[in-house]
């Protein structure tokens, strides 16, 4: 299965990922490719796959990525066909930490295998606040982030599964209990919060 956990920037989802591969060891997180620079606290194929710009939009003409996206500070970000493909081939199950417009390009191109999870945020200023707080962009970066909330919001109905993200411990116990029903095929009894 392909577990699919996206949201919009400042939610958390990376936070909620850690916690999740922690409490489900046997999941292997998807490593995105990423033109962005590396973070202080990242480490290069572990968080992401820090590659030059030359380089991704080689991978994009050879057709090496199942979707990609240029983020409005023109840095690319994608998810490799190969990775993917490979962890299918092994019959591993994946966790992807990915924004709105990417899980629903993996959905189209691995159809049932795609379950796609929404982690909504409690609300659009406490958004904004996360995002502040943690430092890592400037205003014009964290404005930007602000006009993509809504879009990505507006996309929440093609999501399989709906998570609230107001309480950590809570989200991530919802997730753990989310996937594991899953995994163990008892959708019926997997909750939707929507």
């Amino acid at each position: 299965m392909l577990f699919i956990i996206s949201a919009p920037s400042g939610t958390g989802k990376t936070t909620v990922v850690r916690k999740l591969l922690d409490e489900i060891p046997d999941l292997v997180f998807s490593i995105s490719a990423t033109t962005r620079k590396k973070r202080d606290y990242e480490v290069d194929g572990k968080d992401y796959y820090f590659i030059t710009k030359e380089e991704f939009e080689n991978k994009i003409k050879n057709g090496e990525f199942v979707e990609y996206e240029e983020i409005f500070d023109g840095n690319y970000y994608g998810t490799l066909k190969s990775f993917v493909d490979k962890k299918i081939e092994e019959g591993r199950d994946i966790v992807f930490d990915i924004d709105v417009k990417g899980a629903l390009s993996l959905k189209k191109y691995y159809k049932n295998l795609a379950i796609l999870i929404f982690l909504k945020p409690p609300d659009k200023e406490e958004v904004m606040r996360r995002l502040i707080a943690r430092g890592t962009e400037n205003v014009e970066q964290i404005k930007n982030r602000l006009r993509r909330f809504e879009i990505e919001m507006a996309k929440i109905k093609f999501f399989d599964y709906i998570i609230i993200n107001d309480n950590l411990e809570k989200a991530v116990k919802e997730l753990v209990s989310l996937i594991l029903k899953i995994k163990k095929g008892d959708y019926k009894n997997a909750t939707t919060n929507n």
